[in-house]
């Protein structure tokens, strides 16, 4: 099984997926930020640096799908392939990040690999407002991560928030992350593994394959 977990810089996912992973017994696969060799030259020249940074974020994704694929585990994943597209690609591209060209060349890769992979058994999407996730990010402290404009974070947060209405076709998880605190409340953290289990074990009536809000 196939877990996701969505979410703009700084809503919590990376932590999300520790902790999920630790309660259900779940594999983690985190996105390999640390070791990004594009990373921070990209946050000092995007345009210059972003070709080159979605590129190699697509084929270690696409490593990633691969290999959840083999595995008969289940994987919670911390950011997805779908994400890279049509979010950080797609705003790139909005912005006049990346030329056409370099944009139909990253679109036809991406759609050749789409055809050996199937979205996640669930997508877990962390919803979070502009200050929410700029007081995260500060508090976090990352170096490169300071000089990141509130423009580019609310580019991403409107293409988030297309991708999960009218993009993404799988089944969707939606948490309220300005209202959550799930590191040090408890009680948040139970109400998301509550709808997680209802999600994927029907442990509750209703339907499945819908969006549910928290």
């Amino acid at each position: 099984m196939h877990i996701g977990i969505a979410g703009n810089i700084g809503c919590g996912k990376t932590t999300l997926t520790r902790m999920l992973a630790e309660h259900y017994g779940w594999t983690p696969q985190y996105e390999a930020v640390s070791y990004n060799p594009y990373l921070e030259d990209y946050y000092k020249d995007i345009k210059r640096w972003s070709f080159n940074l979605e590129v190699y974020f697509l084929e270690q994704r696409f490593q990633d799908v691969l290999e959840i694929a083999r595995s008969r585990k289940t994987i919670i994943q911390d950011r997805t392939i779908f994400e890279g597209v049509y979010i950080f690609v797609a705003n790139n591209y909005a912005m006049g990040n990346l030329s056409e060209r370099d944009f139909n060349t990253y679109m036809r890769l991406f759609e050749m690999m789409m055809s050996l992979v199937k979205p996640p058994d669930l997508m877990i999407y962390i919803r979070s407002s502009i200050p929410h996730l700029v007081a995260q990010i500060q508090k976090r402290g990352r170096e490169y991560e300071q000089s990141i404009s509130i423009d580019y974070l609310k580019g991403l947060n409107d293409r988030y928030e297309k991708f999960i209405r009218e993009d993404y076709k799988g089944r969707v998880l939606i948490l309220e992350g300005d209202e959550l605190d799930f590191q040090n409340r408890p009680e948040d953290f139970e109400s998301i593994t509550e709808k997680i289990d209802a999600e994927l074990y029907g442990l509750f009536p209703g339907e499945t394959g819908l969006s549910t809000k928290i």
